[in-house]
């Protein structure tokens, strides 16, 4: 039994309170510093998660605990990480608490209106879309003027993607002008020549981790991209959103930006 069934398993079978203490035990040492800064912003909004519900932002920045409301939008109905979904008033994102979730793709949010969230928040989602910017496109567009983005990304020296370069602002950019869809599988190569199984059990096999490559735009599994806290910046300075706190963990980047928008 992999991890990943492992995993699928504990959620499946056991009490909710023992899921989120083994999550609390493997986590509890890695909760920001600064994550007081973070919290002092929370209140009094209306929150849009993208992904999700995520670790990051039950225990290393204890969002959940203290937001009274949170919607979610996920690719699909059935997910490698939360199994299967259902679009409404479904999404329990701690304990007793839930919203809406949407089933739609991060890169088309038409079902949502104009300046309709005070907060967006992502963890560990961005690097698994084919076309970061048009999904930025659209988060940047649902959320309120002077309204807020929190993302979170992975450090790639962390984890299987350590011998993978980090992705230029340019490529990015060339990618969204090109309109590139999730269909597409140009860093494929790349990735099967430098992922580190070692450090992904939950691949498997070579061949199996190339099967599920292969079928990424049912899993959505690959880091089409890597990210590091200089590539953030830059997407930041793309969408004026005002960068106003920077942290990391020894696993991700967190970084906080107020959308300014113009007339």
């Amino acid at each position: 039994m992999n991890k990943q069934t492992i995993k699928q398993f504990i959620k499946q079978h056991l009490p909710r309170p023992i899921v989120e203490f083994i999550e609390f035990l493997k986590y509890r040492n890695q909760k920001l510093i600064n994550h007081k800064y973070y919290l002092d912003i929370l209140e009094n909004k209306r929150w849009l998660e993208i992904g999700g519900p995520s670790i990051a932002f039950k225990i290393i920045l204890p969002i959940y605990p203290v937001i009274s409301n949170l919607d979610s939008v996920n690719f699909s109905n059935k997910t490698m990480w939360e199994g299967l979904i259902d679009e409404g008033k479904s999404f329990n994102y701690y304990k007793n608490k839930t919203g809406m979730q949407f089933i739609a793709e991060a890169t088309d949010l038409s079902h949502i209106k104009n300046n309709e969230y005070d907060f967006l928040l992502s963890s560990n989602c961005l690097e698994h879309i084919a076309n970061p910017l048009k999904a930025l496109d659209e988060w940047v567009r649902v959320i309120k003027p002077n309204g807020y983005l929190l993302l979170v990304l992975p450090k790639k020296d962390s984890n299987f993607d350590h011998k993978r370069q980090v992705t230029l602002f340019e490529h990015i950019l060339e990618d969204f002008n090109n309109n590139i869809t999730e269909h597409d599988q140009t860093h494929l190569s790349e990735i099967l020549e430098l992922h580190d199984l070692s450090r992904d059990a939950a691949a498997g096999s070579i061949e199996q981790f190339k099967l599920r490559s292969l079928n990424n735009f049912t899993n959505r599994g690959l880091h089409h991209h890597v990210f590091d806290m200089s590539l953030i910046k830059s997407v930041f300075n793309y969408y004026n959103i005002d960068l106003l706190q920077e942290s990391e963990t020894n696993n991700d980047y967190f970084a906080i930006g107020k959308v300014i928008k113009h007339d």
